[in-house]
């Protein structure tokens, strides 16, 4: 027969309470009914709380709920007995599910890749951290009890996130000093161990900086069964938490609030360094440096939140992975292609993600269709403030035979196009005296550069001027060879894709330089040869390995590798840069 559970938080304590007035009064024979029924009534609110929160709370995964019923079914009474453990470990310091699910979501909230916990009862509180960090991240665990580790790692291993997780058994002093000299730092930390040494833990973590700028530090227990606030608490846990929770309301270098879930979580943030700054005796340079520009730290700099933007032959390919950027970093983003069902696909995929998106169906070669999408968008969001002119074409063919036909449509979209969306949307920006202007050229517009034809005049010269061979051609003299520089990308022929995104460079260039004074960025980024389904059609395929060759990285560029570079150029990170040609390419341009 199991032992009558005895109350452990603040709610569990009043429900007892209350459960026990009700008793008293119900034997009582001259209390009043309608002090039975309020009774009653705060007894249904108390005892219901906790079970409300359970049933709303989203469920546990299986490896939780696995760990969770083998760690309340475990006879941690014997096991202490046999000597496995130190200490006898009561099972009501497991980490429950609503307690779980809300470090998960404190996890998401502060979106921590890296996260430490000081705990004497590793297992569920880590898993369920693990799983709210991303695949690449880490928990490292402080844990007494070398059994503790052992017990939760089968569960661990059936888990996926249980990679994340590494176990460190010893003192958590110790282990705290060896993370620190390794210069380690973790965005949340997580503290419910040995309440004696919370101030301890607490100022280790600070004086050594564990912590990372912006990063939290998670406290449980704070409320510990109501007695860090009952004036007459003599249990030694309870004013040992007095006494911390006390410590850190009076530290100039935190704030912290205590949420009153269970048995009390403290969430403590250090406080902007400015503000912590006004306090201390060193001597500071308290400039934009220090601050930040509007008290700014560089990553929010970059942040587009509340920005409106637009990205042209968003439906696929670079294109889509630049709205899919761009909407990460906080941009509404409208998404324009050709293709009204790719447009529209794309537009769901943002809104998946949390991300304000239209889809907008425009040919860009035609200014009625341009100015119907700049209408359009400045309709719904009211302004323009980053303009993405991505879409493009590319039709290869020998330069002798490279008919009109095929050299208009590729400046109409290539060149006309992206000068008619500059122009519509640059005009907006003007007006607005803010705005962002992204243009798609590519490596095919800077290869065979003045540093080329340079090198080329070099080698010739120096071949020159030694003795020739008779009857043999000056690239060949003494024997030796002229290094091949390629003024194209090759060995595709593409005359009129080439011209155009040079026309494109050079239109950046002198938009640029037109509008900075107006508050208007315009720069673009040249990719190299991205890796898309069409480079793997079978026309092209025989074509990569020679594209390889010429590569530096070794490999063709992924999408992915140019989404931080619109993120850049879309920010006000990026506001001192106009009319400039990034290149992304691995190299390729240098060879």
């Amino acid at each position: 027969m199991s032992a009558e559970k005895v109350p452990d938080t603040p709610v569990e304590v009043l429900v007892d309470l209350l459960t026990k007035a009700k008793e008293i009064a119900a034997a009582g024979s001259n209390v009043p009914d309608k002090l039975t029924s309020q009774l009653q009534k705060a007894l249904d609110i108390a005892s219901g709380l906790d079970d409300y929160l359970e049933k709303m709370t989203t469920q546990e995964s299986e490896p939780l709920a696995e760990l969770y019923k083998k760690t309340v079914s475990h006879d941690w009474d014997q096991v202490h007995k046999e000597g496995k453990t130190m200490f006898r470990l009561p099972k009501e310091c497991i980490t429950g599910h609503v307690e779980g699910q809300t470090l998960k979501m404190l996890i998401h909230m502060s979106q921590a890749k890296r996260v430490l916990e000081i705990g004497m009862f590793t297992g569920y509180g880590a898993l369920s951290m693990a799983e709210g960090l991303p695949e690449d991240g880490c928990l490292v665990a402080c844990e007494l009890e070398p059994y503790l580790k052992d017990f939760a790692q089968p569960i661990f291993d059936k888990s996926p996130h249980g990679k994340k997780i590494t176990v460190k058994t010893g003192s958590a002093m110790d282990t705290l000093k060896e993370l620190a000299a390794a210069g380690e730092q973790f965005d949340m930390v997580f503290i419910d161990a040995d309440k004696d040494n919370y101030i301890n833990y607490y100022n280790f973590i600070l004086d050594n900086s564990l912590l990372r700028m912006r990063g939290v530090i998670c406290v449980d227990n704070s409320l510990f069964k109501a007695k860090v606030y009952l004036k007459d608490t003599t249990d030694s846990n309870g004013l040992a938490l007095r006494k911390f929770n006390q410590f850190v309301c009076d530290d100039p270098r935190v704030e912290q609030v205590i949420i009153p879930l269970r048995d009390g979580i403290s969430v403590i943030r250090q406080v902007p360094v400015a503000s912590e700054c006004s306090g201390t005796q060193s001597k500071i340079t308290d400039d934009e440096v220090f601050r930040g520009v509007n008290g700014r730290p560089i990553l929010d700099r970059m942040r587009l939140d509340g920005k409106v933007a637009y990205v042209t032959g968003a439906g696929q390919g670079i294109g889509r992975g630049f709205a899919h950027a761009l909407g990460e970093a906080g941009a509404n983003v409208a998404v324009v292609d050709l293709d009204q069902d790719k447009a529209e696909a794309v537009a769901r995929e943002l809104s998946l993600k949390g991300i304000n998106a239209m889809s907008i169906t425009a040919d860009i070669s035609k200014s009625d269709d341009v100015q119907r999408m700049i209408d359009d968008i400045v309709s719904k969001w009211g302004a323009i403030h980053i303009a993405c002119n991505n879409a493009g074409i590319n039709m290869n063919s020998s330069s002798e035979d490279t008919s009109l036909e095929e050299w208009d449509q590729t400046f109409n979209v290539n060149l006309r196009g992206t000068f008619i969306c500059c122009q519509a949307a640059g005009r907006v920006m003007l007006k607005q005296g803010y705005g962002k202007i992204i243009n798609t050229a590519s490596m095919a517009s800077l290869i065979g550069s003045s540093r080329g034809a340079a090198t080329l005049h070099q080698q010739y010269s120096q071949i020159a001027s030694k003795p020739a061979v008779p009857y043999g051609p000056r690239s060949r003299l003494q024997g030796q060879s002229v290094k091949q520089e390629h003024a194209v990308p090759h060995p595709q022929k593409q005359l009129s894709y080439n011209t155009s995104k040079a026309g494109v460079v050079k239109l950046t260039q002198t938009l640029g330089t037109e509008w900075i004074d107006r508050g208007v960025c315009v720069n673009c980024i040249s990719p190299g040869i991205v890796d898309t389904p069409l480079i793997h059609s079978e026309s092209l395929r025989p074509l990569v390995q020679r594209w390889l060759s010429d590569i530096p990285a070794g490999r063709l560029a992924q999408v992915t590798d140019l989404q931080a570079a619109v993120v850049y150029l879309a920010s006000d990170a990026s506001d001192y840069m106009t009319g400039h040609n990034l290149v992304i390419e691995g190299g390729q341009s240098l060879w």
